[in-house]
């Protein structure tokens, strides 16, 4: 749950994960006020018109703790209350670690529960050595249940930011494969999300070159369905469409320099050839994951940036050079930014400098996410430090960060492989997925309640809805394991089981 705000961070600090977010009203969110209760209780409230904390402890007012660091917890036993404070004894730790006060956890404790606020949510507080139990009043749940159940859900109100959210980029050389699931997944939970609270939300799909295969493409395709415009192309097999492609271009001059127009189109991003592009590759596996309004941007809109770049750290005579190439070092990381090759070409590092200085500069964002394996870590920390040494964003205005994730494991527990070794293409794992709902169905006696269309449209409901599900019910940080057997059973934390309580209700 989002969380109440917190002071921004020092320039050169880590950003905290609560940080710039203000928010005007909690609505029907529980953890969100009781959390807000609970900073306040252990910070001083500085600005009494908007709920912002400076980081000090009110009894110790050296000890900096930052409000986005409390969290207040679901009981796990009844008898603890409804939810819990847990904190006490990491904060008497910082006292003895920062200030050497040895202050034991229970008075901590009982100095916290003595600064808390007194709401209607709340029947009391219940002190037990170094922990808060925190007993939710029945009397106000009931109440606020039947105002919901007149008016609806409140969510929380807060103000609004414009956000851009980076995720599923696939390599444009290759076809999508189940690597790309997590980022596309949790990329459009994160934008779904925030718009949900009102946030604007540009979704980029930052892709590689636009370079000659995919000239080759389009041509073939205009080729082979010249009404391609008005009707969707079958095509099924896109490696075989591409080597159809391969022999025309290799011994036809004329399709040859029709191929090299068709790149020349798609990087001026030309209407017709950009949507024959996307027939080509990635509209329909969107299309299943139901996923809308994804921005494609190629490495040509940043050429002229990347040029800019290069020429703005020269001037600022901010590079070094190193056997032909030129570097940038940032303050804060051990590996240098590789900003132009030894050949004059640049490099996915000057390629991610000028989108990120795009983004800041051009779009105005506010937040900038980037949904992308945890094997980018240290390059992406590379750029934002780049980006706050040349002073493109203040952390302390501006919220940059890495949305990591995990890999996808097969039952082996090794990386997803089909049994010849290669990468599962995303197609394949989404027809056997609708494959499966489908025998599901049939063993449960479904198929006859349903035309042929509809049972094809139920099964590929629960099939889609049973992978995106399974994937964010992990931890989004760790590895899983992907197995449709646990995904389609209808017992447990599964998207079926889901699906059939809420046609229950309804």
């Amino acid at each position: 749950m989002l969380l109440a705000q917190a002071t921004p961070p020092k320039s050169d600090d880590k950003q905290a994960p609560g940080a710039h977010l203000q928010i005007e009203d909690f609505g029907d969110s529980i953890i969100a006020r009781l959390n807000d209760v609970f900073a306040k209780a252990v910070q001083n409230l500085r600005k009494p018109n908007k709920i912002e904390f400076i980081p000090t402890f009110e009894a110790y007012p050296t000890l900096g703790i930052d409000a986005s660091m409390i969290r207040v917890k679901e009981a796990s036993n009844p008898k603890f209350g409804d939810y819990q404070f847990e904190m006490v004894m990491q904060i008497s730790r910082r006292l003895l670690s920062e200030q050497s006060v040895k202050e034991p956890p229970p008075v901590v404790a009982k100095k916290i529960v003595a600064a808390l606020e007194q709401i209607e949510l709340v029947e009391k507080y219940q002190l037990v050595n170094a922990y808060i139990n925190v007993y939710i009043s029945r009397k106000h749940l009931g109440k606020r249940i039947a105002e919901i159940s007149r008016k609806g859900f409140s969510l929380p109100k807060i103000a609004k930011k414009h956000v851009i959210v980076d995720y599923s980029s696939p390599n444009i050389a290759k076809q999508m494969h189940v690597g790309h699931l997590r980022s596309t997944i949790i990329g459009e939970a994160i934008a779904r999300l925030l718009e949900c609270f009102g946030f604007t939300v540009l979704r980029l799909n930052h892709i590689g070159d636009w370079g000659t295969q995919f000239g080759m493409l389009i041509a073939h395709l205009k080729k082979c369905f010249p009404n391609y415009l008005n009707e969707t192309p079958p095509i099924q097999d896109l490696q075989e469409f591409y080597k159809q492609s391969k022999v025309k271009f290799d011994n036809d001059p004329q399709f040859k320099s029709e191929a090299y127009q068709c790149v020349v189109a798609l990087q001026n991003f030309e209407p017709d050839t950009v949507k024959a592009w996307k027939m080509i590759y990635f509209a329909t596996i969107y299309k299943r994951l139901g996923i809308t309004d994804l921005v494609e941007r190629g490495e040509s809109f940043y050429q002229s940036r990347m040029q800019s770049l290069v020429q703005e750290l020269e001037q600022h005579q901010l590079l070094v050079e190193d056997e032909g190439r030129k570097l940038f070092f940032p303050h804060e990381c051990n590996i240098p930014m590789t900003v132009v090759k030894s050949d004059g070409g640049y490099t996915y590092d000057t390629s991610d400098l000028a989108t990120l200085k795009q983004r800041l500069s051009e779009e105005r964002a506010d937040w900038i996410l980037y949904v992308v394996d945890s094997g980018q870590s240290e390059h992406l920390e590379n750029v934002f430090a780049t980006g706050k040494q040349l002073k493109w964003f203040d952390a302390a205005q501006k919220r940059v960060e890495h949305v990591q994730f995990g890999l996808v494991l097969g039952e082996d527990r090794k990386k997803f492989k089909t049994r010849s070794g290669e990468n599962v293409k995303l197609t394949q794992l989404l027809d056997e997925g609708v494959r499966r709902a489908e025998e599901k169905l049939r063993t449960k006696g479904k198929e006859g309640e349903f035309t042929p269309q509809e049972f094809r449209e139920v099964a590929e409901s629960v099939a889609y809805g049973c992978i995106r599900y399974a994937d964010m019910a992990q931890s989004r940080t760790s590895d899983y394991v992907f197995s449709f057997d646990r995904m389609l059973d209808d017992r447990g934390n599964t998207a079926v089981y889901l699906l059939y309580a809420y046609a229950r209700i309804r």
